[in-house]
């Protein structure tokens, strides 16, 4: 059995999965297998991963239908050995120390359940603002207390850098489909079962920023999405039997997340907030107050 099972979905991923592979097959830590899992691509990628197998004999191959990433995980996961599992896309790399460092981080360290590492983005001609201020935002989160105080911010972990244990994974349920982020989603319900998390301080994954990357193209990482996950595990987690909740911030996030609240049932009783135009009036007919009156 190996120590580390570096669980790698795979689609349409032909122009970049050599890139990857021989990322991992630099790695100094050499105590891992790859389960890679091709989701029904239509181009190369399914031939090259098995010329790959006859190189590697570390990866071990799965081919199924298209069927999505959450579905592509699941049997990946279903099939890693190792007790601690190195998420990895197809399209980014690795820095040579990566599974070295989070493996002997984890083994020194049990009470952690998830680990990440500082990310970088690549190739950086394409790496716009909000991709840059998103990363300086999550890489500066390194304990526990970081991540959880931050956690319905935005997602405080790039899901193709952690590492984790398959057990604190199969406690939370594995991959879940609910219409929102999967990564996040995973966080969220980590979270509830009390899952310690920690980033290691050194920059080891290289995030490649494409325009087909998921995070850029399927509606479940829409901003109308993060907010309906944020709903969903706000009540079942900080708020749950909350006899009133006070919502900071009557603007365009603010209404939607309000909007979402009350949906599932939440106890708002008003507003807060600081622009002199909407204190005094209303929000889904509820007082907008000055944050002063706290």
């Amino acid at each position: 059995m190996p120590a580390v099972s570096v669980l790698l979905p795979c689609f349409n991923a032909a122009d970049t999965l050599d890139e990857a592979l021989t990322s991992l097959e630099a790695q100094t830590y050499t105590d891992y297998e790859i389960i890679a899992v091709d989701d029904g691509s239509q181009d190369g990628t399914l031939q090259s991963l098995r010329a790959w197998q006859v190189r590697e004999p570390r990866l071990h191959l799965l081919s199924q239908p298209h069927q999505g990433i959450i579905a592509a995980l699941t049997a990946g996961l279903a099939a890693c050995t190792a007790p601690l599992v190195a998420r990895m896309d197809a399209d980014d790399r690795c820095h040579p120390d990566r599974l070295a460092r989070q493996a002997a981080y984890l083994q020194a360290h049990p009470e952690i359940a998830v680990l990440g590492c500082r990310v970088e983005a690549f190739p950086a001609e394409t790496v716009g603002e909000g991709l840059r201020l998103y990363l300086d935002w999550q890489n500066s989160l390194l304990d526990d207390a970081d991540i959880h105080r931050e956690l319905f911010v935005e997602s405080p972990l790039v899901h193709p850098s952690v590492m984790l244990r398959r057990a604190a994974l199969e406690s939370a349920g594995g991959y879940v489909e609910h219409g929102w982020a999967e990564d996040y989603d995973l966080w969220l319900r980590l979270a509830q079962i009390e899952a310690r998390f920690a980033r290691l301080p050194e920059v080891l994954f290289y995030w490649r920023d494409a325009p087909q990357r998921l995070t850029r193209t399927d509606c479940r990482y829409s901003v109308q999405n993060f907010l309906r996950a944020k709903a969903y595990y706000l009540l079942a987690g900080p708020l749950l039997q909350r006899q009133a909740i006070f919502l900071w911030g009557a603007g365009m996030v603010g209404r939607r997340l309000g909007r979402l609240l009350l949906r599932q049932g939440a106890p708002i009783v008003a507003y807060l907030d600081i622009d002199p135009a909407k204190i005094g009036s209303t929000r889904h007919r509820l007082p907008i107050l000055d944050a002063a009156q706290l």
